[in-house]
This record gives C-alpha cells, structure tokens and sequence, in this order.
C-alpha cells in the first residue's frame, strides 16, 4: 500500500506518535488509594510489549510511579525495557504513595475515596513529594529523569511552574475535552503540544482526543462549563486513540482527524494495570488483556503501514520541539 504524501497528510513532517504507559501501582481502579502495601506485579508484563518497538519501530515512554522505582521486584523489569528495547524512564506522581506522609496517610482509612487534589496540598509538600520520586528515578536512571505526568491528570497551571524548578521538560499532564470534579479544567486544551509561558523550557504535550467538531465542544463547554454534566462529552463527543477508552475504528478515525484538521503529535497511552487480567474492570480477565496488546499491536501496525509517521519517546520528542515551531500556550480558560 502505498503511503500518504506529506501533503496529503496535511503537515511537513512526518506524523510523530508518543506511546506511553502509567507504570503504578495495583488496586486504583477499586478507587483505593493507599500509601503503602501497593502490588506491582503488572510491571513483570511490560517485556510483552517488546514487539511494539522491535517489529513496528514504536518506543515506548514508561511515566513510574514512586511505588515501582522502590520495588526490587519491579525495577529489573523497567531495566529490561530500557536496555532492550529503548524505553524512556520518565516519572508519574501519585503523591498519595510518594514520602513524606502526613500522619493519617498511614491508615486504612486514608486510603478510602480520592486523595487531595495536588493544588490543596500544601506546595512544600508537594515540592518533597516530587523531589522523593525524582531522586527515586534518579537512583534508578543514573541520570536525571526530564519527562513527567501527573497521577489522576492532577496537574493546574499554577502547580507546573514546580515542574521547570524541579528539571521536567516535558510534560504530559494535561487530558483535552475532561472537566474533572473538584480538580483541573482540561476542557478547552489544545490537541498538539505548545510551549508554557509561566514555566520555562517547558513543553506541554497533552494526550491526544479530539472533539468530533471544534465548534461543538466549544458550544458545549459554554452551556455546561459551571456544572457536573460538563464532563460527560468525554463519552459521546470526543474520539481518541486510547486503546482502552476506544475501539480500533474509534482509534482509526481519531487519527485521520487529527490529520485533517492539521495536527503532527499522535499521543496514546494506557496503564500498566491495564495489562494485569483483573487489574481493572476493562480488562477483567488473560482473554481481555491479550486481546488489548493486540489491539494496540494491530493499530500501530496500521499506522505504520498506512502514514508517515516516526515513533518517539517524550524525551525523542522534546529534543526535536525547538525545530518544529510550537508555539505559546493559546488563549482560553482552564487549568492547562
């Protein structure tokens, strides 16, 4: 089959695709959030996912948690992805399970519902928190790590200044066309990455969904903004290539829009979790979980065959941004 030029794909460069995974912790899609006694035996899956860079050319960006830089059972693994198969090592906060703790964070009890939003913690603690989970990387890497997503898209404009102080480069916390209760407006964010005034050095690269019409979501946005329905466009509105949130024809539509409409980044993530059979109501049992990684393999394979496009890892990516012309963060309301 033979390839769409560069103009047909309405952009000078090729379409450049960021595969990434939350690398955490077990037990957070039960909505417990505990400080301690976290499972992370999803991490011993991630070898399965070789393929994906070796055969279709798509490195892989592992965000980690604090919970699997400090498991001795977990960071053998990561080496392997990192040594084999050119992963990224870069860093995911879940400050719930991130030193120090307050007092109660040790407590069953704690663990029970959501945790405080990030911009209601006191901002030394979260300044240790993040500092905890850098070192923790650091040890790991033996180098700095520079590429960083907030647990729970937890991340308001007025927290991510912290970022460019702490040596993050590159960010990917911020989740297009969501309104989440009681933490950040995300609604109205851009689909391709964009440089953070107030955060120097700082490239924004929000994950990739899109509104089946511009003018919709922003008519939507403008009626619900102030309420809890508001949220809901992320269901019967948007279209991502999420292999989770979406079906492979879903996934396959978002990226031709994208395209359309002018777009040269192509973010795609799932959680490590995801890949454990009942690590999540998604994926409930070995018969669902194969038949995600097969999903995810068969869209890349698309892609690759089909577009062209270069697989990068956040960091890949960030070295190439100053060439590419991003520009400022644009004009609108929210919390990205």
């Amino acid at each position: 089959m033979t390839k769409p030029s560069a103009a047909q794909q309405n952009v000078s460069q090729p379409l450049y695709v960021i595969v990434s995974l939350d690398v955490e912790e077990e037990g957070l899609f039960s909505g417990r959030y505990a400080s301690s006694g976290c499972g992370v035996r999803n991490v011993s899956l991630l070898p399965q996912l070789a393929p994906l860079t070796r055969d279709l050319g798509f490195p892989l960006t592992l965000f980690c948690a604090h919970t699997v830089f400090s498991s001795n059972e977990a960071r053998p693994h990561l080496a392997w992805m990192r040594d084999k198969c050119q992963a990224e090592i870069a860093a995911h906060l879940h400050h719930w399970s991130t030193p120090p703790f307050l007092s109660c964070e040790g407590s069953p009890h704690c663990a029970e519902g959501p945790p405080i939003r990030t911009d209601a913690l006191p901002r030394e603690l979260l300044r240790q928190r993040l500092g905890t989970l850098l070192d923790a990387g650091r040890d790991f890497q033996g180098a700095p790590l520079t590429s960083f997503r907030m647990g729970r898209w937890d991340l308001k404009s007025n927290v991510r200044p912290l970022l460019a102080e702490e040596g993050i480069t590159f960010d990917s916390s911020v989740c297009p066309l969501r309104v989440f209760p009681g933490g950040p407006d995300h609604f109205l964010a851009p689909t391709d990455p964009y440089w953070v005034d107030d955060a120097p050095g700082l490239l924004e690269s929000p994950v990739t969904q899109l509104p089946l019409h511009p003018l919709l979501a922003r008519l939507w946005y403008g009626l619900t903004r102030r309420r809890p329905v508001v949220d809901s466009f992320h269901f019967w509105g948007a279209l991502s290539p999420n292999p989770v949130w979406h079906s492979q024809s879903v996934m396959r539509t978002a990226t031709k829009m994208l395209l359309r409409r002018g777009g040269r980044v192509l973010s795609l993530f799932w959680h490590s979790s995801e890949m454990l059979p009942g690590g999540s109501p998604n994926i409930p049992d070995k018969a669902a979980a194969d038949a995600l990684y097969q999903k995810i393999y068969d869209f890349l394979h698309w892609l690759r065959e089909n577009y062209d496009v270069m697989g990068v890892t956040a960091a890949e990516f960030r070295a190439l941004a100053p060439s590419l012309h991003f520009g400022t963060r644009p004009t609108g309301d929210g919390d990205w």
